[in-house]
């Protein structure tokens, strides 16, 4: 399904007749009405950072519900696309943080190639309907990416914005993982502990602490 090893990862959850009907669902309301991100898309971050390769993980919710927004990373628009208030406000303490300017486009397939997985909870969206495929079996999947993730022995950094990101921290155990948080990057709580947080330089602080190369995040 994705063409690395996320699928030796998800073997159980891939073969089971459970995942299978769920797909089906999926396939369903695409053909029902316009879904994002285009099919092809859903599992871009997964295709796009293995397993073994991910160094860092940044949760989000679920699809921009926009036009030729979503294409399957957290926070990430293709290009072409006006950058959204969040990815603005991400640029901005990037910026703070590193001294990186802010990129031209909001597309931060850089980073995951990176080692940055861009995982969003839920993976699809009906068009202009945010949360719409919220609890329709999504978060089982990516519930269990992270709990993958919580198990390898070499150290993650996750990434957790907002509340929702930061309900995922229950599945993070293992000391050996940095978990960062706070307040979303949205500009309706921004300015209440996401800028200055420094999520940036902390993650790689802890990379080159643990003999890990960090990630370079100019776009």
């Amino acid at each position: 399904m994705i063409g690395n090893d996320w699928d030796k990862v998800l073997a159980v959850i891939e073969n089971s007749d459970g995942f299978k009907k769920f797909l089906q669902l999926i396939n369903q309301k695409y053909n029902e009405s316009t879904c994002y991100p285009p099919k092809e898309y859903i599992f871009n971050a997964l295709k796009l950072t293995s397993y073994k390769d991910t160094k860092v993980v940044i949760v989000g919710q679920d699809p921009y519900h926009g036009e030729g927004e979503a294409h399957g990373l957290s926070f990430s628009v293709q290009k072409g696309i006006k950058i959204p208030p969040s990815l603005q406000n991400i640029y901005k303490e990037l910026e703070s943080d590193l001294g990186i300017k802010s990129a031209k486009d909001g597309d931060l397939t850089k980073w995951a190639k990176e080692g940055v997985l861009l995982l969003n909870a839920v993976l699809t969206v009906k068009k202009d309907t945010p949360a719409s495929h919220r609890n329709l079996g999504w978060e089982l999947l990516t519930d269990y990416i992270i709990k993958a993730l919580n198990q390898k022995e070499e150290p993650v950094v996750f990434i957790l914005w907002g509340n929702f990101a930061k309900e995922k921290q229950k599945y993070i155990t293992n000391p050996k993982h940095l978990v960062i948080t706070s307040s979303h990057p949205s500009p309706f709580s921004a300015s209440y502990g996401f800028f200055g947080s420094k999520p940036f330089s902390k993650t790689n602080e802890f990379l080159i602490k643990n003999k890990i190369k960090p990630i370079d995040w100019q776009l």
